[in-house]
């Protein structure tokens, strides 16, 4: 590093915030409050939307086109990415982060208005996956543009602390998601809630699509933009720089598997792995496993500043990769300690009563499905399926005939899959072996946000607190590093890809994977070695492979590694 360049680190880390720099970070960090509140909401609502949007078809049905219209906005986000950041390294940050969060704000209000198929008919779903598709494309480019533009307007040796704005946010999202709808929940009732209260949440969104526009269109553009356009050095053809050279694209394809790939699934376990393992695989009441969640946001989101603060101290990718690799050392004597504080029933019979599904293996399929689309209509499928709902361990033995599957509990009369009364079989079976039944008293309820105090919580929350320090680890400094990664004229869309690819598919499909893995294997941890290798993976290339960047200017290209 030059001496100017050294001087001018030193005199970055020195000066405070100044309001303008304060108004930066806030004008961009809201536009990612938008980007995971709606994620949660849809997510977390999609039952009661596919009720009204799809209410000619059967029950299941309608599920499979909520979760599809769902995953439509993952699907289209790196597209976005492509289509958002060309226009941002060509047109500038300011004005393409304006529009995409004007899309998105509107989009997700718009969803809250939106009749029902019982009112406008087949137009109500076909209006409501555009303006999924609407919102998955803005979101692709708001990231990149808001962690663009705070790096580009942050001193150097303090993109870090800067950026970790930008990065709390997606939790304070999910935050603010889950005080809503448990704040309407309570005011309408379930009744009205899912009759029409559902709604409020989304409506809720144009209060900070207002306040967010209002403050983005009061900024000027990062002054590293205003630079290159005066020097005239900018892109003519951002993608094809991009992405068409294997001299910069390597650096793309590196930040994905070097950085976002492994951030993104330590991300996802962290919050919603253990959300949907607390719920689904542990039996968690929902309010109890939302407050639990909650708790845990709030005593570790500072973790976000904390670590993008010591990144400008020490380094990127000590940090990102420290927390890859701290993560999946740790992830499996995590998870059991919480199964035997969250459900301590549920652990002893998992322990000490043996299931064996007995049936030819190669009749059995990789329960792969991440929208809910495939059908698993063979006897093992049904059985390990069941099996899996129900958070049993078992092995797989052979022992009956070909095309035939049983389950045999702790030794007993084994159970045919193919029997008509098999799920009510099932069920009796594992409570009288000591599998216990739903009303189970020993799982984890809280019945106020203050019941933390009792030990059973407490420790869960302890747990869980952790799981967020490492998403906080891995995330906190990403911005920065990816930011540092690229040279200013093809900057926004060169980190936005890899982001998006990391996030919304290596992440998106951890649930559907983990999940598959449990019910292949008959192991409810099993799904982890999805987190944990790919964490591992990031480990490994990013030590190799991935510079380290804190000490860069961005303000010249020339120091760039894609230059």
């Amino acid at each position: 590093m030059s001496a100017n360049t050294a001087t001018s680190a030193a005199a970055g880390r020195a000066a405070p915030m100044t309001k303008e720099e304060k108004k930066v970070i806030l004008g961009s960090s809201l536009g990612t409050v938008f980007e995971w509140y709606d994620f949660y909401l849809y997510g977390s609502l999609a039952g009661l939307i596919g009720t009204h949007f799809f209410s000619q078809y059967p029950e299941g049905t309608r599920n499979i086109f909520a979760l599809l219209t769902f995953a439509a906005g993952f699907l289209v986000r790196p597209f976005g990415a492509l289509f958002f950041g060309r226009i941002g390294d060509l047109v500038g940050r300011k004005y393409t982060f304006l529009v995409t969060i004007v899309i998105m704000g509107a989009s997700t209000f718009i969803v809250g208005l939106l009749p029902g198929s019982e009112t406008i008919g087949i137009a109500a779903p076909i209006l409501l996956v555009l303006l999924r598709c609407l919102q998955g494309l803005a979101l692709g480019g708001e990231y990149g543009g808001a962690a663009t533009y705070v790096a580009e307007h942050a001193p150097n040796g303090r993109r870090g602390f800067y950026t970790s704005f930008i990065q709390i946010t997606a939790t304070a999202g999910l935050f603010l998601s889950l005080l809503v709808i448990l704040g309407v929940r309570t005011w309408t009732g379930e009744a009205e809630f899912a009759a029409w209260g559902w709604r409020v949440p989304f409506l809720l969104s144009i209060i900070l699509l207002g306040i967010s526009v209002w403050i983005r269109s009061t900024l000027n553009e990062s002054p590293a933009f205003q630079k290159m356009k005066t020097e005239g050095t900018g892109s003519k053809a951002p993608l094809s720089e991009a992405f068409g050279k294997w001299s910069n694209a390597k650096w793309a394809l590196l930040a994905l598997l070097g950085l976002t790939m492994g951030q993104a699934v330590v991300w996802y376990t962290g919050q919603f792995y253990a959300l949907f393992f607390l719920g689904s695989i542990l039996k968690v009441d929902g309010p109890t496993t939302n407050l639990l969640i909650a708790w845990s946001l709030l005593l570790g989101s500072g973790g976000f500043v904390l670590f993008g603060w010591l990144s400008d101290k020490i380094g990127r990718k000590p940090i990102i990769l420290g927390g890859c690799l701290i993560a999946a050392l740790t992830y499996f004597p995590l998870f059991k300690l919480l199964t035997a504080e969250a459900n301590p029933a549920l652990h002893q019979a998992q322990q000490t009563i043996p299931v064996q599904v007995l049936t030819d293996p190669d009749s059995c399929s990789f329960q792969f499905n991440p929208v809910g689309t495939a059908r698993f209509t063979q006897p093992c499928d049904i059985a390990k399926a069941a099996l899996a709902r129900a958070s049993v361990q078992y092995s797989v033995e052979g022992g009956v005939a070909a095309g035939e599957t049983a389950i045999r509990i702790n030794n007993g009369t084994p159970i045919r899959a193919t029997d008509p009364g098999f799920a009510q079989q099932l069920t009796t079976g594992l409570t009288a072996a000591g599998y216990p039944a739903a009303s189970n008293p020993t799982v984890v309820k809280m019945s106020g946000p203050f019941d933390i105090f009792r030990e059973q919580p407490a420790v869960i929350i302890g747990v869980l607190t952790l799981l967020v320090i490492y998403v906080t680890m891995v995330y906190g400094p990403i911005a920065a590093a990816l930011v540092e990664l690229f040279p200013t004229r093809i900057r926004y869309s060169s980190m936005s890809l890899p982001y998006h690819i990391g996030n919304g598919w290596f992440g998106g499909l951890l649930p559907a994977t983990s999940l598959a893995m449990v019910a292949q294997t008959g192991d409810i941890y099993f799904g982890l070695w999805y987190p944990i290798v790919i964490a591992l993976a990031t480990f490994i290339i990013g030590m190799i492979f991935i510079p380290e960047t804190k000490d860069r200017d961005i303000f010249d290209d020339a120091s760039s590694i894609t230059r």
